[in-house]
Order: structure tokens, then sequence, then C-alpha cells
């Protein structure tokens, strides 16, 4: 079938690539309709690896996807012919004593798409368990239903978070992770969300959301503008998205005595943290990697028109231009969110 295919470093090719995958009672066939470009598949295409994941022979891109189920196994019974669904991109084990304690995104067994040396769902067709495809509602479409997975990330940090009603929270890094981090809190329940970057452009589109105040770190200082906004209180939850050591360790500083830190930015190497402040504010840190159960939960509140993602789809290429569009996105222009391909 036809695919995108990472050849080598900067080196894209679409051909076809001979892929036979047998729908089990438990699977689903899907067509697939809309593709995302996330951070992870730029880091391959410009860099070949990212930290121990290293591409090492041609490997298919994508995993933020969307499509139309086309067949489906015998004992599928949740799911039917010609329904669009967006497809939870990793599958783990049900052996490991991860999945058995609830864990399942950190079953170091996990067989995700795109994550060397498994083959990515830019391609005309995917085979999937059913139990990780969601019926996605009447009147979204498929590029829409393919921002799910980027979604699903902020609303994990939203549970990690624990956040209660009229909470406030500050977000660092307002790319698409730290922009769909802001609007979860949002829908979570928190009455306000700051976010900062550099990034004058990228902090516009997040401050296009109702009660999302924009700071930009390149003009004032992060903590003042904090304090000054909180009465000299602090946020109660902080996020950490832009996966940038600089922030490192004086966004803590941002919090109250008693609030809460997850940390979603991912990066090589170590950054220093301050023990002393975070114990005598009384400051948990959680972290998060992927998501659990949260499909579902980012497809009811788009529906339910809590969560607008429509705004941050930047640009849409078709298929053929998909070498293109990996151009485009790897340009790193300032306003772009999310560039999507459709099939």
């Amino acid at each position: 079938m036809k695919a995108l295919v990472l050849e080598s470093v900067k080196k894209l090719s679409i051909r076809d690539v001979p892929i036979s995958e047998t729908v089990g009672p438990y699977d689903v066939k899907i067509q697939i309709k809309a593709c995302g470009i996330c951070g992870s598949d730029i880091h391959y295409y410009l860099e070949g690896a990212i930290g121990d994941f290293v591409v090492k022979e041609p490997m298919i891109l994508g995993h933020e996807a969307a499509g139309i189920i086309i067949e489906k196994g015998e004992r599928v019974t949740h799911l039917g012919l010609g329904d669009l669904v967006c497809m939870e991109p990793g599958i783990p084990g049900v052996f490991s004593p991860e999945v058995l304690e609830g864990n399942y995104n950190i079953d170091p067994d996990v067989v995700f798409w795109a994550t060397p040396p498994v083959h990515g769902c830019l391609r005309e067709t995917v085979v999937h368990p059913a139990r990780f495809c969601f019926k996605l509602p009447a009147g979204m479409s498929a590029v829409e239903g393919a921002m799910m997975e980027p979604l699903a990330i902020g609303i994990e940090a939203a549970k990690k978070a624990r956040i209660n009603p009229g909470d406030t929270a500050l977000v660092i890094g307002a790319g698409t992770i730290g922009t769909m981090c802001t609007i979860s809190a949002l829908a979570g329940g928190c009455s306000r969300v700051f976010i900062s970057d550099v990034k004058a452009e990228k902090l516009g589109i997040a401050a296009s959301y109702q009660n999302v105040v924009a700071i930009n770190t390149a003009q004032e200082n992060l903590e003042d503008r904090i304090i000054q906004e909180t009465a000299g209180r602090g946020v109660d939850v902080l996020i950490e998205a832009s996966g940038s050591p600089k922030v490192y360790p004086g966004f803590f500083r941002c919090a109250r005595r008693g609030g809460r830190a997850v940390l979603v930015g991912m990066m090589n190497g170590t950054v220093p943290i301050d023990v002393a402040l975070l114990q005598g504010r009384g400051i948990s840190i959680e972290t998060i990697f992927r998501y659990t159960n949260a499909f579902d939960r980012a497809a009811a509140l788009v529906s339910a028109g809590k969560i607008d993602i429509k705004r941050l789809i930047s640009k849409t290429f078709p298929f053929k231009d998909a070498i293109g569009a990996y151009e485009y996105a790897a340009a790193g222009h300032s306003e772009v969110v999310k560039v999507m391909i459709e099939l």
C-alpha cells in the first residue's frame, strides 16, 4: 500500500510498502482519512532519533490519526462498518505488571505507531485492536478526530493535576501540547489559565480562548507577573509543557503553597531542582508519559462544546503533498500549531 516513509534523516518518500495485516476477532481494519504531524515525527525526520529510540531502517511515520472502519472482526460489537474513529496508537501487553496495575501507558513492551522499529499509520489502511478505537461524534471530521491524540495528553495532564473547580493554572510552553494542556485545564474546572512562551504568535492563538492569559517571557518576568495576577499567592497548578531545561528550577516559584506541578515536556539530560523550595512550599510533582483512558473523554468534551480544537488546525495538505507537509511543519513557523495530512 502507499505510505509516507522516512528513508533516512531528512529523506522522505511516498511509495508502495508491502504490509500484510490480518484482521483478528477483536480487530478492525481502518481506511486512514487524516493524520497529524507530531513533534516526535519531526524529531525522527530531522534527527533520526529521540533519546534511545533510533530509526535504523525505513519507517512509516504518523501516529495521530482518524479513519473509517472497512472491516471488523467477529467479536467486535461496539463498532460498525463505516464508523469514523480515532485510534489510540499504543498497544500494551496484557501480561505486563504495569497494565495490570492500570498504568498501561508505561508498559515497557507497548507497541506504539511510528516508534522505531514499529511502522506508523501514514498509509492507506491499518489493522488495530477495536478496544483502542473510538467512534467519533456525529459532525466531527476526520481531521478533527486526528486531534484527539494530542488532546489526550492535555486531558491526562489535567487528570494528574487534580484540578478543583475555580483553580488557577500556569502552563509553560505554547506549542501544540501546551495549548492542549491549557484548554484541558479550562475544561477540567480552572477559572483562569496563564500560559507563557517567547513566541508572540503562538501565545496569541492560546489567548484566543476565553479565560486564558498570555505571558511573553521575552518581555516580562514570569514569576513577577504571576505573583501580581494572583495577589501574591501563586497558581494552584503548574504544567510544564515546553520541555526546555531553561525553565528549571525557577518556574516552581510560581506555585502557591500546597500547589501541584505536572511535568509534561520531555527533554534529554538532567535539570536542577530546588528540593528545599518544593518541600518548604509543599509542592507535589506528577509526571505524565502519554495517557490512559483519555481518548473517549477528549471526544466527549469536543462533542459537548467544552473544547474547540478546530482553531488549532493550522494547515492541511493532501497525501500526495505529504513530503511538503513535513518540510512545512519542520520549518517551525511561529504561527503554526498543527499541520494535518488528508488521505
